[in-house]
């Protein structure tokens, strides 16, 4: 969910400060203290699990406008995932007792903390009905347009970073080795390219979400 300037600049002169996390720093790890929530003012967040055998599986990508660690205000003492900066990323940590307060006191913060979760439950619905009904290529193109929310009028805007073929794989419910096969044919049918800056997504990608099958 993207958030104005107007609700950033609420957010960080109500509750808390700006810290700035660099690519592959860890936020929080699993099992770590769920003492506070966070609010990503720019960058991506990747959030992860590790089961008890080693094996690690993503639970979701974050962007601009979204919280995470929202459990730490609903009882959640330790945190069941790592928070990991796939980017450059600014975030604004929230410690329990001063979101509770400003939930409680701050009709606005209060608004947009809501509109925030509910889009993101939105989205997560969303999620499972691609996983459900929709084919692995369909997927893949949606979990693309979703991680590329700047794509408009058939202009590529490069907003995908540091996301890899196994990365996606996860996120679509597939074998890498079928993402690379999906990846060649949106290429060379004109629907991203790769640059030295990440992958660019053309709008026409929203055309394979529109076809049979």
């Amino acid at each position: 969910m993207r958030t104005t300037k107007k609700q950033r600049d609420l957010l960080i002169g109500t509750v808390g400060n700006a810290k700035v996390y660099q690519r592959s720093e860890i936020i929080f790890s699993q099992g770590n203290a769920a003492d506070s929530i966070f609010y990503v003012i720019e960058g991506m967040i990747r959030l992860s699990v590790i089961s008890k055998n080693g094996k690690e599986g993503i639970v979701g990508l974050l962007g601009e406008g979204d919280f995470f660690g929202e459990g730490s205000i609903a009882g959640q003492a330790l945190r069941v995932e790592t928070a990991t900066a796939m980017t450059y990323s600014q975030l604004l940590r929230i410690g329990r007792a001063a979101m509770t307060l400003a939930l409680h006191q701050k009709q606005r913060v209060c608004d947009l903390f809501i509109s925030c979760l509910v889009a993101r439950n939105i989205r997560i619905e969303e999620d499972l009905i691609d996983l459900l009904f929709n084919s692995s290529e369909k997927r893949l193109a949606r979990v693309l347009l979703l991680l590329c929310p700047l794509v408009s009028h058939g202009m590529p805007k490069t907003a995908i970073h540091n996301v890899s073929q196994g990365i996606l794989a996860e996120m679509v419910g597939t074998t890498r080795s079928r993402v690379n096969v999906f990846m060649n044919r949106f290429r060379s049918s004109g629907f991203i390219n790769y640059g030295k800056d990440g992958i660019q997504v053309h709008s026409s990608l929203r055309s394979v979400l529109l076809t049979e099958g």
